[in-house]
């Protein structure tokens, strides 16, 4: 119900801050700003901007099972394979959720993630490395954090945030276009069409607000790995979920999991060059001194 509740929010808000500035660049700007224009113009951000979003969600196991090679775990062949179905069930059954596919792919760095279009057909994945790194006890929590993300309704979440973002970032880069074409037009051209002015102007706006969207889609990123923890902590305990990072910390090298599979990992890989702000994780320490202040 709070799903459908924040697409409605989001939507209208969208809806209004977009009515709200082609009224104001109108009558500041004299820009003509027809009603048909300016009405397809929103129809295609919204279109864009979330069908994107939501086709990238309705399609993420099926690129998670192909991009990372899981192997699903249709029938146990081994107690390792056993227990891990057996304590995703668990922990599903406790947060009240259907119960995830799981399965595991092959990497020699520990790391785990989760991903679905709902709460209810969802899948979690462990790394092998992961398997043959942590003892039972660390990757009982890695697979409650992962449960945590999918009980949270992180994906669902993450995808409205980055329809709205899409659709702003559509919308008023094309906006400025239109007004730096405007700018450099002679009063005799206004009605020629759009100029190189707009197309140049839409596409580097573009970029530069995207920019701006991705530290934003990166900071709910980070702040959904501290409730996610919290998660693994209730789900298996405050002394095992910080045993698991710690374990994460001592490894030297974590491979990168691969576009939108990195934001549900339990690592996220190193920071990079570009700094704390396009981190999909907060730093390791970070996490567990959360913990280790937690009630």
């Amino acid at each position: 119900m709070m799903r459908i509740i924040l697409l409605v929010i989001t939507n209208f808000a969208v809806m209004a801050v977009l009515f709200v500035t082609m009224n104001v660049l109108a009558a500041l700007f004299g820009i003509n700003m027809s009603r048909g224009s300016m009405s397809g113009m929103l129809f295609m951000a919204l279109l864009f901007g979330f069908g994107g979003s939501f086709i990238s969600l309705l399609m993420s196991k099926w690129m998670a099972k192909r991009s990372m090679g899981v192997q699903i775990i249709e029938q146990p062949s081994n107690n390792q394979e056993r227990w891990l179905v057996e304590t995703v069930r668990r922990q599903a059954e406790k947060v009240g959720i259907g119960m995830p596919e799981v399965g595991i792919f092959y990497s020699s760095s520990p790391n785990a993630f989760a991903t679905g279009a709902n709460k209810n057909n969802a899948l979690v994945a462990v790394s092998q490395g992961l398997l043959e790194s942590m003892t039972p006890d660390e990757v009982e929590a890695v697979l409650g954090h992962e449960i945590g993300h999918i009980a949270n309704g992180d994906m669902i979440t993450q995808t409205l945030l980055q329809g709205v973002l899409n659709t702003f970032v559509f919308f008023f880069a094309r906006v400025i276009g239109m007004l730096i074409d405007s700018f450099f037009r002679s009063s005799n051209e206004e009605n020629s069409g759009m100029g190189i002015g707009y197309f140049i102007g839409s596409m580097i706006a573009e970029i530069l607000l995207g920019f701006l969207a991705t530290m934003i889609v990166m900071w709910f990123s980070r702040y959904r790995e501290f409730r996610a923890d919290e998660a693994g902590a209730t789900l298996a305990s405050k002394q095992k979920m910080i045993a698991a990072l710690r374990r994460l910390q001592k490894a030297h090298e974590v491979e990168q999991l691969p576009g939108e599979m990195a934001a549900f990992g339990i690592s996220g890989g190193l920071s990079s060059s570009l700094g704390r702000l396009f981190m999909t994780h907060p730093p390791l320490e970070e996490r567990i001194a959360a913990l280790q202040n937690a009630a």
